[in-house]
């Protein structure tokens, strides 16, 4: 039995337009979008002082976000419209089209630890970040406890 290698090259022995085919048929649109996440990534850190959610959501500005927080929920969605122009010496045609741009919602659960009228949002670089400070009892209620 022999092993063979392949590397990245086309096959030399396959038809060009079998090989077209493959990669128009992975290189869709509809399985990019069906493979990638609709929701962008988080990171929850907590400190002493509070909580930081931060969100990688790159393209967008800081007027497309919108944060709700409704009881105990705190709610962070973006919508990004398509600008479309009806002037066809405007409208650009792509050739590959990869930047998709969907409206997500995310929401988190927060604890009664934290102060309400304190949260605050700051967007730069491409993320997100929320900043959730505990109440001042909560940062103070720490106690040792000696083991006997």
């Amino acid at each position: 039995m022999t092993l063979t290698k392949l590397t990245n090259q086309k096959h030399r022995n396959m038809d060009p337009w079998m090989n077209n085919v493959f990669e128009t048929l992975f290189s869709e649109p509809f399985l990019e979008t069906r493979l990638t996440s609709k929701v962008p990534a988080v990171n929850i850190s907590e400190t002493k002082a509070g909580y930081q959610i931060e969100l990688a959501a790159p393209g967008l500005k800081k007027e497309d976000f919108k944060i709700n927080l409704e009881k105990d929920i705190l709610s962070v969605s973006a919508e990004k419209k398509e600008e479309k122009s009806e002037n066809s010496d405007d409208k650009k045609c792509f050739s590959k089209r990869e930047f998709n741009f969907q409206s997500f919602t995310r929401s988190f659960n927060i604890p009664e630890s934290i102060n309400t009228a304190d949260i605050q949002a700051n967007y730069e670089n491409g993320i997100l970040s929320v900043n959730l400070t505990k109440k001042e009892e909560e940062i103070v209620k720490q106690r040792f406890i000696e083991v006997k």
